[in-house]
């Protein structure tokens, strides 16, 4: 199809690449990473592609107007100055998710009001004082997204609605339970694709599981959604929507064990009823068993596994918990590749054995690490002998390369390459229109398991289903590389400045003359009513 644009793909940090690999294997051109996000070109049927078939992506965005913002009355200004009848219309409700990262917009919902007063006084202006479209938080028609990036602001049309890790199966969850587009995105990075037998020894609520489901039989994780927000959208065209969901062309039998268990009973019938949820009951096995318990498991596998991190879900002993699992991997799971995904590091330490590969994830707020080990029996020297590889060089393949900054100027002349407005702060820039107009369109569905009549989708059911190790260039780590390299046994010292701390080494301080108090008083001033 014609008519390209661009769009921006979210997710982890530290998925970038591999979120980059799922867009190119589904047709998207000029794919690049950055941080947390990949950008990209295609046309509508990409976007609902990207939606639907993609693992590792929280969000698409379709970015339409873009321009530089001093202040917050720049900001309403350049908002205002947009046609807003182009994405929106009166009988629509909207809602505003802004995301900010600037010295000159410290508040982003403070953000979020200027961009919202704007919009409802460009439909005032033009239709009278009483005419406006309605905000609603919840399942609002048209989803506006806004980014700001020092003086750079971008709005975006939110095409997925609900974030993206909602696959819809889910009927339950333990207390904390992995998100389910970092749980693919750990499975990809792993390299497996459904050729030999998945263990998850601790699997809570089932995510690995049913992930690892999902991609050995290479049914896209879309399938359960109830809707997607660009089905709103006024120029929706259900006819290609409803090829690429009927599209089973690729999906193929499950023909290798994937086994879970877990201690509580409670988290073993949870991750039951998502597994039925997915409609994988025939291809999961589950069972209530410690990890302690462990005495065998099929041939040649591979376990991926999100234990404990003493954070919401702990134990008595965790290091012990730890140094069971490594136990167990050494003497049950030979010939395996284990993937842990962790948070402490004595914890990891506890497992016992050295790790082939470190990739800093952020799982949440927390920025932990998953580390692949490499099972083999015998000494490392007679593994090496027999051909036998830790495949160091693994985590190469999963990490962003740093991209150079745009200057402003590049980035406004760019953006108006690309049909967005922004000439400067305060200027007319050129308007960006996406032709979409027209009354919205709802297509609904009946159930979890396909698209309803309506929209003529029930003709496929599917009755049985339901974010890095960095890369560094010449002279430059990423920041979150480089705070891991500097923790030492000093939790104060993560951040520090060696240089510093040389060139005052043996020093004492130094402190001019003083008669009277070292201290001056701050002079604090009452805060004014």
């Amino acid at each position: 199809m014609s008519n390209q644009f661009e769009m921006v793909a979210k997710t982890f940090q530290g998925l970038e690449n591999v979120l980059a690999k799922e867009l190119t294997e589904i047709g998207a051109l000029d794919v690049t990473p950055g941080r947390r996000m990949v950008s990209f070109h295609g046309d509508l049927e990409m976007l609902y592609k990207a939606n639907f078939c993609c693992r590792t992506a929280l969000r698409i965005l379709k970015p339409f107007h873009k321009f530089i913002a001093t202040d917050t009355d720049s900001l309403y200004d350049m908002v205002k100055d947009f046609d807003w009848e182009s994405v929106l219309s009166l009988d629509k409700t909207f809602s505003i998710d802004s995301v900010v990262n600037s010295d000159e917009f410290t508040h982003s919902r403070f953000v979020t009001y200027r961009v919202k007063d704007a919009i409802v006084d460009w439909f005032k202006d033009k239709y009278g004082p009483d005419k406006r479209p309605m905000v609603s938080v919840t399942d609002p028609d048209v989803i506006i997204n806004v980014h700001v990036s020092g003086e750079r602001v971008t709005l975006s049309l939110d095409s997925s609605g609900e974030s993206l890790h909602k696959r819809g199966y889910r009927e339950a969850q333990t207390e904390a339970p992995i998100n389910e587009v970092l749980a693919a995105g750990i499975i990809l990075i792993t390299g497996w694709n459904g050729d030999k037998p998945f263990v998850d020894p601790m699997c809570g609520s089932g995510t690995f599981l049913v992930e690892a489901a999902l991609i050995a039989a290479n049914i896209n994780p879309g399938v359960y959604r109830k809707s997607f927000a660009f089905q709103n959208w006024p120029d929706y065209d259900a006819e290609i929507f409803e090829k690429i969901y009927n599209d089973d062309s690729r999906e193929r039998e499950i023909t290798v064990p994937i086994i879970g268990a877990d201690i509580s009973p409670k988290a073993i019938e949870i991750a039951r009823r998502n597994v039925r949820g997915a409609g994988m009951t025939k291809n999961i096995e589950l069972e209530i068993k410690p990890i302690s318990q462990w005495t065998e498991a099929p041939a040649n596998g591979i376990v991926v596994t999100n234990p404990p991190y003493g954070e919401r879900i702990s134990t008595e002993d965790m290091e012990g918990l730890y140094n069971t699992l490594g136990n167990r991997l050494k003497n049950v799971f030979k010939g395996y590749d284990a993937w842990v995904i962790g948070y402490r590091k004595e914890y990891f330490a506890a497992i016992g054995l050295s790790p082939s590969v470190k990739i800093p994830l952020l799982n949440g707020s927390l920025e932990c690490e998953l580390q692949e080990y490499v099972i083999f029996e015998g000494a490392m020297s007679d593994f090496r002998k027999g051909g036998g590889s830790l495949h160091k060089e693994r985590a190469s393949e999963h990490v962003s390369a740093p991209r150079r900054r745009e200057t402003d100027v590049e980035w406004k002349a760019k953006a108006r390459r690309e049909g967005f407005g922004g000439k400067d702060a305060r200027g007319k820039g050129s308007r960006g229109k996406d032709k979409s107009t027209g009354d919205r369109f709802r297509s609904g569905r009946d159930d979890r398991k396909g698209f309803g009549k309506k929209s003529g989708f029930a003709t496929r059911r599917h009755d049985d289903r339901k974010e890095r190790f960095a890369a560094h260039d010449s002279d430059r780590r990423s920041e979150f590389a480089r705070e891991r390299e500097l923790v030492s046994e000093n939790p104060l010292a993560s951040r520090r400045n060696e240089h510093a701390l040389k060139s005052i080494r043996h020093k004492t301080p130094s402190l001019p003359p003083q008669e009277g108090p070292l201290m001056r008083s701050r002079g604090w001033k009452k805060k004014s009513e």
